[in-house]
């Protein structure tokens, strides 16, 4: 079984940064793939960014040349670099693994862009 914690949350500026981190436990965290994703009232869960166990990266349009996705295996850690900060990226983001089809999610961490 796979668990996921997320860290670095909070209230920041537009314009500003944070970096969010995702510590898996098991033995299977550099075999699964992993991914970010966010919520808000009312609507659905989205993807933010994932990474392949290869390395292997994708964005949603919405976040493409501010965020950075990345992981460290060593450290059983995922990331999230968050640049240039909107207010749209108000959310609970989630760290969510893949791995031989069963998917694990964290319990989120929220992020609040002041405007």
């Amino acid at each position: 079984q796979v668990q996921l914690v997320e860290s670095g949350g909070g209230l920041v500026q537009a314009g500003g940064s944070l970096r969010l981190s995702c510590a898996a436990s098991g033995r299977v965290f550099k075999n699964a793939a992993m991914g970010w994703y966010r919520q808000t009232p009312g609507n659905e869960r989205e993807l933010v960014a994932r990474i392949s166990s290869s390395g292997r990266t994708n964005y949603a349009d919405s976040v493409k040349g501010r965020f950075t996705i990345s992981r460290d295996n060593a450290k059983n850690t995922m990331y999230l670099q968050m640049n240039s900060l909107e207010p749209e990226d108000t959310a609970v983001y989630y760290c969510n693994a893949v791995f031989l089809g069963a998917a694990y999610w964290g319990r989120g961490t929220q992020v609040t862009i002041s405007s």
